[in-house]
């Protein structure tokens, strides 16, 4: 168990402060499924180090990594949460704007999860399913079709005979990019989807992934711009709603939702660690180097992040769901040497 204090109130950090109040303080934003994790190790951090609780703010991975990019200086953010990894399109506005080097912190992962009303049925899903519930077009007697599908049943003989009602993740979110590849890609491809895309687009493998992912605009997959307390809202709202979520959030809401199987596996944090569940995702924050050094503490917050104390197996994140990092070790070195990320692959 961690030897740092955790008060009760570790999700409720304060997430505003004046220009003036922020910039004695670290500056972070981002990815709302990282969220929690962070508050917790800012109070923390807070309560243990002569400095004070860093600013924490949601609002998307990609809004987040948009900020780091603005530029340098103390009106600029330091960190950028993210549950997806950052894009080339991200480096290169940062390198417009005079962010020459980013530090990458992996710290864990997580699981995302389809879950349903506590009360209602079960569902075991597979890629496959959740394409034939959501896709634009899926394959119909060997051909390429509006998705016509208004039941679960008609998707699945096995499913209940419940209306199809998804709530997804909208665009900004890093889980979108984990649903779209794992999830929606993986099924079309499993359902013959994709190689009729791809012999529909000359052969292109690009054109038919970006098909694949096109999801039905009939109101019965929904995107979700805010964060997974919004998909919990509408599910209390619609008792058809399947929403996705990240495992953690799932976890402290076992109360109202009943969660599916992925191809066989229950999303647990053992099955996440051991790679048997196939929808999960590493998390990340993003660190602009040029604050190093310059903004009090944020290199302290940043090994304090990432110590065993709190990202390994027994600390904190991990009783609130993160799955602790293999390669922690690591990760802990390249912080301590402050090794700016190397170009994408």
């Amino acid at each position: 168990m961690t030897m740092f204090k955790i008060s009760a109130s570790a999700l409720a950090i304060a997430a505003a402060a004046t220009a003036a109040e922020a910039r004695d303080q670290i500056q972070i934003t981002g990815s709302s499924t990282v969220l929690p994790y962070a508050t917790i190790v800012a109070e923390a951090f807070g309560e243990n180090f002569d400095f004070p609780s860093p600013v924490v703010e949601g609002g998307g991975s990609g809004a987040g990594r948009k900020k780091l990019c603005e530029g340098v200086g103390e009106n600029t953010v330091d960190i950028a949460n993210s549950s997806s990894r950052i894009k080339q399109s991200d480096i290169d506005l940062c390198t417009a704007n005079g962010v020459a080097e980013i530090m990458e912190v992996r710290i864990g992962y997580d699981g995302i999860v389809f879950a349903s009303d506590a009360n209602g049925p079960e569902f075991a899903y597979t890629p496959a399913d959740l394409y034939n519930a959501l896709g634009a077009k899926v394959m119909k007697d060997g051909a390429l079709v509006d998705n016509a599908n208004t039941k679960w049943s008609e998707v699945n003989a096995a499913f209940a005979d419940q209306d199809i009602l998804v709530f997804v993740p909208g665009t900004k979110h890093g889980t979108r990019e984990v649903f779209d590849t794992k999830v929606i890609v993986a099924g079309c491809e499993a359902t013959g989807a994709f190689e009729a895309f791809k012999a529909a687009n000359g052969g292109d493998e690009g054109k038919a992934e970006d098909a694949c992912m096109e999801l039905r605009t009939d109101g019965r997959s929904v995107d979700i711009d805010g964060d997974y307390t919004e998909t919990l809202a509408r599910i209390d709202a619609d008792k058809n709603g399947v929403g996705v979520f990240g495992l953690s959030f799932y976890q402290n809401n076992t109360d109202k939702l009943r969660v599916a199987t992925m191809d066989g596996v229950e999303p647990t944090v053992e099955s996440i660690a051991a790679g048997d569940y196939p929808v999960s995702r590493p998390l990340y924050f993003y660190v602009k180097k040029a604050h190093l050094g310059v903004i009090p503490g944020l290199k302290e917050y940043i090994e304090f992040f990432v110590s065993d104390d709190m990202a390994g197996p027994d600390g904190p994140l991990a009783e609130y769901g993160l799955v602790s990092d293999p390669e922690l070790a690591a990760t802990q070195a390249m912080v301590a040497e402050e090794t700016p990320m190397a170009p994408l692959n």
